[in-house]
């Protein structure tokens, strides 16, 4: 088993502070969790793979991301920093990566333009885009047979739609069809975050974590659902994760990154050190 990320994340919402992280449940009820500068130094220090940090509201406001924070996030810390929200062009992909950041993340306009994720890979190369997809659960499988359908582990059958806008709009495109389609368009790797699993502590979405593993040759960053580090544990194992992101558990005290590496070291699950 190749050496595993731990990838804490930072959403950030744009407020009278110039930026918040904030944590919410499926996308939904954000509560405050400080300064992204600050929680971006305190997972710097305990030993983070890297970073994530997403503007969550830039794509529904139809505004950029915040350059300043990102710069000043940048400046902070000294492991690889993707940053996603808003971002719609090859221009703002080359302002972000100037601002200090190692990657981009692409949701909404990849959905809305293709093109810009191949266009994105030819100029700055893979390694420096990745696709970020929300998804959602679909159980209406009679009218969708074309669609990718997945047992869940109770046995019932379903299908996950992209959602895009923050979770706000769904597409009525396949989750799995839409990341082969990426990968072919030289996305570097995937962010999957299971809109259903999203801050409710029950676990990472295992069964479209594995399938997408298991389908693509790109690695994939599982997201949504860690209430501790048995999950990120899960999320390796059985979804074959290549990097795990977690939120809430982080921001609130409630596990720093290193407690987590000692449990997967202790469960025979590669970390770095």
């Amino acid at each position: 088993m190749l050496t595993k990320r731990i990838i804490p994340c930072l959403d950030v919402t744009l407020d009278e502070a110039g930026g918040t992280v904030v944590k919410g449940v499926e996308f939904l009820d954000l509560r405050k969790a400080g300064d992204p500068v600050e929680l971006a130094k305190r997972y710097n220090e305990q030993g983070a793979d890297e970073l994530v940090f997403l503007d969550i509201t830039a794509s529904h406001e139809g505004r950029d991301t915040m350059i300043d924070v990102i710069q000043r996030t940048a400046n902070e810390v000294f492991i690889p920093l993707t940053v996603g929200g808003g971002i719609g062009s090859v221009q703002r992909i080359r302002e972000i990566l100037r601002a200090g950041a190692d990657k981009v993340s692409i949701n909404t306009a990849a959905v809305k333009n293709p093109e810009l994720v191949r266009e994105g890979a030819d100029i700055f190369g893979s390694q420096c885009i990745v696709v970020a997809i929300d998804c959602k659960r679909n159980s209406d499988i009679e009218n969708n047979p074309d669609k990718t359908i997945i047992e869940l582990e109770d046995g019932s059958r379903v299908w996950y739609e992209v959602v895009i806008y923050g979770g706000r709009k769904r597409t009525g495109i396949d989750t799995v069809q839409w990341a082969k389609q990426v990968e072919e368009l030289g996305a570097g790797e995937i962010l999957l975050t299971s809109m259903d699993r999203d801050g409710t502590y029950d676990g990472f979405d295992l069964p479209i974590t594995r399938k997408l593993s298991e389908e693509l040759e790109i690695p994939i960053i599982a997201s949504g659902g860690v209430g501790g580090p048995e999950h990120m544990q899960e999320g390796f194992v059985k979804g074959k994760a290549d990097a795990g992101l977690a939120a809430s558990i982080f921001h609130f005290g409630e596990y720093t990154v290193d407690d987590v590496k000692k449990h997967l070291r202790k469960n025979n699950v590669p970390v770095r050190p």
